[in-house]
Parts: structure tokens; C-alpha cells; sequence
């Protein structure tokens, strides 16, 4: 079988004495590609870098909103807008992110996370790339923008709304991304969102270093546990293996066209 990782933050720090050794041993599993998002304009350079590095890596430039406080709204979406121009006719640049909104962490400047919100939808509806979402407490004005700026492919990542959130990022074009959360039994609303949600809006995902699998609670998470993540997803919905890797690889060519160049 072959799996995707929709998300993977192949870039940090965590993986600088292990990275070679790690996506080796994700590829031996069956792990065919992965995606790396930038976070900032520092690190649009090394995630590209990576992505010609790396067989089966592509990657997306993007601003998080986590990283807004400390930069100038005009210059960073400047920044952003000459690498998209720079690289648009690169095969491994797949989407404008990770890009969104967080309303759960303190401390984040609200007026310019969303001026650079709104700046990145305009860039990826300028260059025609998808969106990888960072979505927290903040899901409707999230689609709010979505449907205003007309953005209809890309991945909510790590999504974790409600039934009716779901359908409005499927109906706006926006697949649904699930990783290791979906293997804790306690998580009981996004197990019955992967288990229920039409299996064509999925994709999989790690976030690694970050939100590890059951397994793995409070280690390092890395492409290489991707296999045992679908392993959850083929029990919840009842679906073989090939199946589920055949349809998910489907999914992820629709959201993000571009990573067909490394599969």
C-alpha cells in the first residue's frame, strides 16, 4: 500500500540528526510523499531546499498565523508574493501555505492574522494554487473568507469542527485532513468524523514533529507512523487497505494537483 502525508513539518528542528534516516524509513513502509509547509518567510528557502532534496517532497510557502506578531503585514505578504512569483513553475510547489486563523493561542495579534489571512487567499487565488489551513476557534470566519475570495481546492489541516463545519469546507472544495488525533479512543467527535464524513473528502496527514498519535503521546511524531494512522481510519470506516489507499491517493490529487509530479 501507498500513503501521503498531507502534512509534515519535515523542516524541524526535531529531525536535524534523524531526518535522512526518518523518511527512509518512511518510504520502506510505504510512505510515497510527503508535503512540507514554510511558516514564515525565514523558512521558505529551507522548505524548498528540502523538497528538491528529498525523492517523494513537495512543499507549500505560506505565513502562519502563529507567526504574524513580528512581522510587517505588507512586507511579509511582499515577501510571500515575490518567492510564489519565483517558484510558480516549480513542479514541487503545491499550495499557498500553512496559512489561517488561530483563536486559541493568547497573544496573537487578531487585526493582523487576518490582514494576512486574507493577503495569502488573494496570492493563491492570483497564482491558482490550493490552501493548507491552520484552523483553531476559528472555523466560520475561516470559510467566511474562503467563499469571499473564491479559494476552492486545498486542505483544512487537522480538522476539528463540527458536523456541519465539514460539509461547508466539502461544498467550498476544501478536503478534510486527520492524523494522530483520530487514534486516541477518547477523541470521540473526530472518530466520528472520519468515520462518517464522505470518504472522498479525506486525506492523511502527521503534522510531524507535532500532535503524535496514541503510541506516541508526548514524543516527537514523524511520516513514518502514517501507515499505522490509516490503520485507524480502515477500522472506523471498514475499508480494506487497498482501498483506503487507492481512494486517499485519489483525494489528494484533487486537493493539491501538483504532487502528482512525485508520485
Amino acid at each position: 500500500m501507498s500513503w501521503i502525508d498531507t502534512h509534515a513539518h519535515f523542516d524541524a528542528a526535531e529531525f536535524d540528526t534523524t531526518r535522512s534516516d526518518d523518511w527512509a524509513h518512511a518510504q520502506r513502509l510505504g510512505v510515497v510523499a510527503q508535503v512540507v509547509p514554510a511558516v514564515a518567510p525565514f523558512n521558505f528557502e529551507t522548505v524548498r531546499g528540502l523538497a528538491h532534496a528529498y525523492t517523494g517532497t513537495v512543499y507549500a510557502l505560506g505565513i502562519h498565523p502563529m507567526y504574524v506578531n513580528s512581522l510587517d503585514v505588507d512586507v511579509a505578504l511582499a515577501e510571500l508574493r515575490g518567492a510564489l512569483l519565483a517558484n510558480i513553475e516549480d513542479s514541487r510547489l503545491v499550495a499557498v501555505g500553512e496559512i489561517g486563523l488561530d483563536g486559541f493561542v493568547e497573544g496573537i495579534d487578531q487585526d493582523k492574522q487576518l490582514a494576512i489571512y486574507q493577503g495569502q487567499l488573494k496570492l493563491a487565488r492570483e497564482f491558482n494554487l490550493p490552501v493548507l489551513l491552520h484552523v483553531r476557534r476559528a472555523q466560520d470566519t475561516v470559510i467566511k473568507y474562503l467563499r469571499q475570495f473564491g479559494i476552492k481546492q486545498g486542505i483544512a489541516h487537522a480538522f476539528n469542527g463540527s458536523f456541519s463545519q465539514a460539509q461547508a469546507y466539502i461544498k467550498q472544495g476544501i478536503h478534510l485532513g486527520f492524523g494522530g488525533m483520530m487514534t486516541f479512543e477518547k477523541s470521540n467527535q473526530i472518530r466520528r468524523l472520519a468515520a462518517e464524513l464522505p470518504i472522498e473528502s479525506l486525506v492523511l496527514e502527521t503534522d510531524a514533529p507535532d500532535m503524535s498519535p496514541a503510541w506516541a503521546y508526548k514524543e516527537n511524531n514523524y511520516s513514518y507512523y502514517l501507515p499505522r494512522i490509516a490503520e485507524t481510519l480502515m477500522t472506523l470506516r471498514g475499508l480494506s487497505a487497498a482501498h483506503l489507499s487507492a481512494q486517499l491517493r485519489n483525494n489528494t490529487l484533487n486537493a493539491l494537483p501538483k504532487i502528482q509530479s512525485v508520485l
